[in-house]
């Protein structure tokens, strides 16, 4: 007996399909918004039921060009169509060497680069503490306090945030250690966090025993805060002066969204090594580690990599991405983006000054607002913050949250998106906020 359309169509809602996921879906895996997407066009989606959302999110920095970009669409067909897996370690292809040439080209600095590919960020980050290991002969590993590096147990030990990312889940590797960000809203200087690290290296651990220090140029989890230039280049000073790998973690940041191809580039560094992923595919799972050549040849033949690293569907997807950002000048797009949500942010941030602390806008299209309670940086509205997230998808925009205390809302748009969507967004969040003031 056929089941009955009719009862078919009433079960398809977001409603029961959040029951059903609940039932077969383990907890840990929880989800910001009980919305289920059935299609989604460039900065627009569609849920099960219908509804329509403008994009703020793009799947956490990831379709910088769009959903369903016809080009990234074509080439993904196109490589179906001749294969979808073979291993790249096994028999492998041209399109990751061509890709690999390309990342190879696009990352900061002059120094000869080789590239090696895994599927997720945390792979990424994890492969770099590897080879800057494998390179040094050294075990010491630094990071950042908000720093968020994945979720496998070694790029969980270098996440500097315990709930909800480590909470449960110790102990982790040892020989990870960790010092301030700087945070000129939370008074948190430059000359801070420089001072922790010398301090660490009186305390904690020698220089000469540290393999790599590991830093978000704009901190993504831990609430859009900038890396300020002169850190990221006392840093480089400092790597160099100890023979230490500075490691980027570009995950979030890479591929056109700060208004650089690369963050770093900001601050005219060099890092050793960068971590690649998110935008660079358009939502296909793909990870890179792209580096300095005599460093990232220092782990011997067949010790890196993974049976999906490098997948083929996913390089095809990532020059498609590639060839957009340059065709379509979504590096500049980035930042006019970047200026128009700054204006707004700014208007609201008058008309709302004891709730709007600060604003975030000078780096691209990764923007955030930090919501508080009475003008005061130290009292973090995270129920606000929370309750404005609900509301927005309620209203038809997708918008995600972040920062260490659960009080940040980032917008993180298609760099392809129009200004009309931009405003059409934005005039629901002021209006959501308006409603929740």
């Amino acid at each position: 007996m056929s089941a009955d359309p009719k009862q078919l169509q009433s079960n398809n809602t977001n409603a029961t399909w959040q029951q059903r996921k609940v039932a077969a879906m383990a907890r840990g895996q929880g989800n910001v918004s009980s919305v289920y997407i059935k299609r989604a066009r460039n900065a627009e989606l569609w849920d099960v039921e219908g509804n329509r959302y403008i994009d703020f999110g793009t799947g956490i920095a990831v379709c910088n060009t769009g959903h369903t970009n016809p080009k990234v669409v074509a080439a993904v067909k196109e490589q179906v169509d001749r294969f979808s897996h073979t291993c790249v370690m096994v028999t492998p292809y041209d399109s990751a060497v061509r890709l690999a040439e390309h990342l190879n080209e696009l990352a900061p600095g002059d120094t000869p680069k080789k590239t090696m590919f895994v599927t997720t960020g945390a792979e990424a980050v994890e492969n770099t503490v590897k080879i800057a290991r494998a390179y040094t002969g050294r075990r010491g590993v630094i990071a950042f306090s908000g720093g968020f590096h994945g979720r496998t147990m070694l790029a969980m030990g270098l996440t500097g945030k315990i709930t909800p990312y480590k909470n449960l889940f110790g102990p982790f590797p040892g020989e990870v250690y960790h010092v301030p960000f700087p945070m000129q809203y939370h008074g948190v200087t430059v000359e801070d966090s420089l001072k922790a690290l010398n301090s660490l290296f009186k305390v904690d651990i020698a220089p000469s025993d540290v393999a790599a220090i590991l830093i978000e140029p704009v901190q993504g989890e831990g609430g859009f805060y900038p890396a300020p230039n002169e850190l990221m280049q006392a840093l480089r000073k400092i790597c160099d002066e100890h023979g230490i790998v500075l490691i980027a973690d570009e995950i979030q940041t890479g591929f056109a969204r700060t208004g650089r191809f690369f963050a770093s580039e900001y601050a005219d560094v060099e890092p050793d090594l960068i971590t690649i992923a998110k935008g660079i595919a358009g939502g296909y799972p793909l990870a890179a580690v792209t580096g300095k050549a005599e460093i990232m040849d220092a782990p011997l033949s067949g010790s890196l990599g993974g049976t999906y690293g490098g997948s083929p569907v996913g390089c095809a997807a990532a020059l498609a991405v590639i060839d957009i950002i340059r065709e379509e000048g979504l590096v500049d797009r980035a930042r006019e983006i970047g200026a128009k949500f700054k204006t707004r942010l700014v208007a609201m941030q008058k008309k709302y000054p004891k709730t709007i602390g600060d604003i975030r806008c000078d780096r691209g299209a990764m923007m955030a607002i930090e919501l508080v309670e009475n003008g005061e940086a130290e009292k973090p509205a995270a129920d606000l913050t929370k309750s404005l997230v609900a509301a927005a998808y309620a209203n038809g925009l997708a918008l995600l949250s972040c920062g260490v205390n659960g009080n940040v809302i980032r917008f993180l748009p298609a760099l392809t998106i129009s200004d009309a969507l931009i405003d059409e967004g934005l005039d629901i969040f002021e209006s959501c906020l308006k409603s929740a003031l």
